[in-house]
């Protein structure tokens, strides 16, 4: 039996994902646990003939759920692998980004809304398509126009920029969505993962995600220079007494030029603190 399925690419890129974030976290979990049951199951072709999208039985059928569930079934080990990967290196710092709620929305309108285009212009076909690539699209444009001049490292060798390396996949999806050939890949998913990240992340709900993004780093440089004013008069008041000290043991003429001037400079300094709080 013959299927096609959402193929994925292999890269690596500078910023170095620290963690599992939420999203990624379940997303791969729920990958990767899919995977091993249909594995186990022996069934991977009646399983993607009911969850993958097979356009003429989605309507044909009424099996309207196949637009979201092929997300979660792959072609093969490498196939899973590969998606997997691309989600967590270029998927944490989106979703740390917009936050996890944003970010599914966003993993899964791609994701579906490619499913659904698919479908749109393939309706007489029977072949199965399967696999997150559409979706993964998504994230990778968005990550190309939040970090255009970050550099991948395609293969864990050459360095490219994000900018460079996006257009050059989608110039690679279109021109395979109009010759797709016999390569089992489903192009268009990929094209339209892209299309569709594009046309969303150009509306006013994108441009929010970006303001509140901004805003928090903003809050965040305020709050660092807020800590850092407070350290600094934390460490003025800590000398101002230690020379009251000295005041107290030997008065004020046994101090130094020096301590005398900074006693006088601290307590404009503190004064004028106390005034603007």
């Amino acid at each position: 039996m013959r299927y096609r399925y959402t193929k994925g690419f292999f890269g690596g890129n500078y910023f170095r994902p620290r963690l599992f974030t939420d999203a990624i976290k379940l997303l791969v979990s729920i990958n990767f646990g899919i995977f091993v049951l249909q594995t186990l199951s022996s069934q991977e072709a009646n399983a993607f003939r009911f969850f993958g999208i097979v356009p003429k039985d989605t309507w044909s059928q009424l099996m309207i759920w196949q637009p979201f569930t092929y997300l979660f079934f792959h072609g093969g080990i490498w196939h899973v692998l590969i998606n997997m990967l691309v989600l967590w290196m270029f998927g944490s710092e989106l979703e740390m980004m917009w936050g996890r709620k944003s970010f599914f929305k966003y993993y899964f309108l791609t994701g579906v809304g490619s499913g659904i285009v698919t479908i749109l212009f393939n309706m007489n076909s029977q072949i199965p398509v399967v696999g997150a690539s559409g979706a993964i699209y998504g994230i990778l444009l968005a990550y190309g126009l939040m970090f255009p001049n970050r550099l991948v490292y395609l293969y864990f060798l050459f360095p490219v920029r994000v900018k460079y390396f996006v257009i050059f996949i989608g110039v690679v999806a279109f021109y395979s969505s109009i010759n797709p050939g016999y390569s089992g890949v489903s192009h268009l998913t990929h094209l339209s993962g892209m299309v569709i990240g594009f046309f969303y992340l150009r509306s006013n709900i994108s441009l929010g995600l970006v303001k509140r993004f901004l805003t928090s780093q903003v809050d965040e440089v305020k709050r660092k220079v807020k800590k850092h004013r407070q350290e600094k008069i934390d460490e003025i008041r800590r000398e101002v007494d230690r020379i009251l000290d000295k005041i107290n043991e030997v008065g004020y003429d046994g101090l130094n030029d020096e301590e005398q001037t900074y006693l006088f400079e601290a307590s404009k300094k503190l004064s004028g603190n106390e005034d603007r709080n």
